[in-house]
């Protein structure tokens, strides 16, 4: 139990400072995007850049709501003696995902890399939007322990965004590789990671879970 503890205590420091570098770039430092807008050319439709960025800040803000709130609720303590608040928090994450897939669906036909990336945005969009819809289904219908393995998919995808930005640069420069290409290749890349690395903490006993309903205690593992 303490060593979970730690972990969520740990993940829970790292993702604070995430939210706020996220806060920091887009709003602070950078709050028209100058940097990244620089990349988006040859794009097949016209991009206004103010519509474009309002949608972004909202993408950007939602995005964050659904990382803090995603994460609270694999907190144990939240879980056991705060249940109404888990579930009112629960429909927070739902209701924040709902609005960065929607968001990202209007970005995707300007994303850096033309067509190709537009395609990856928008199968990101479908995964996320189905990895969110069961997991609401399965706490519908009181399967808690199913519910929390597919929230943990759903988790994952609040950090496209890092992942992308992570392997560009890796891409770009490190190996060399165009900036666009590089874009479009740690896009791809990324869906991979989102979809493989909630499998693997499943399977490494599910350290980001809450612990077990009383209820559950007695029930087979599956």
């Amino acid at each position: 139990m303490d060593r979970r503890y730690s972990f969520y205590k740990l993940t829970a420091f790292a993702i604070l400072l995430y939210i706020l570098y996220v806060i920091a770039t887009h709003f602070i430092l950078d709050p028209g995007a100058e940097a990244f807008l620089q990349h988006k050319v040859d794009i097949e439709h016209e991009l206004k850049p103010q519509i474009w960025l309002t949608v972004m800040y909202i993408h950007v803000g939602f995005a964050c709501l659904a990382i803090a709130s995603g994460f609270i609720n694999f907190s144990a303590r939240t879980y056991e003696t705060h249940r109404r608040f888990h579930r009112v928090n629960g429909y927070v994450y739902v209701s924040s995902v709902l609005i960065v897939i929607l968001t990202s669906g209007y970005m995707a036909p300007y994303a850096t890399g033309g067509k190709i990336s537009s395609i990856g945005f928008n199968l990101l969009n479908i995964l996320w939007l189905f990895l969110t819809s069961t997991a609401l289904v399965q706490i519908f219908q009181k399967r808690v322990l199913q519910h929390r393995r597919w929230m943990i998919r759903s988790f994952a995808f609040c950090f496209t965004n890092l992942f992308i930005h992570l392997l560009t640069f890796v891409f770009h420069q490190m190996i060399g590789i165009a900036y666009v290409t590089s874009y479009t290749l740690g896009l791809y890349s990324t869906i991979l990671l989102v979809l493989l690395i909630p499998e693997v903490l499943i399977r490494m006993g599910k350290p980001l879970q809450t612990y077990p309903h009383p209820r559950e205690k007695q029930r087979p593992h599956v």
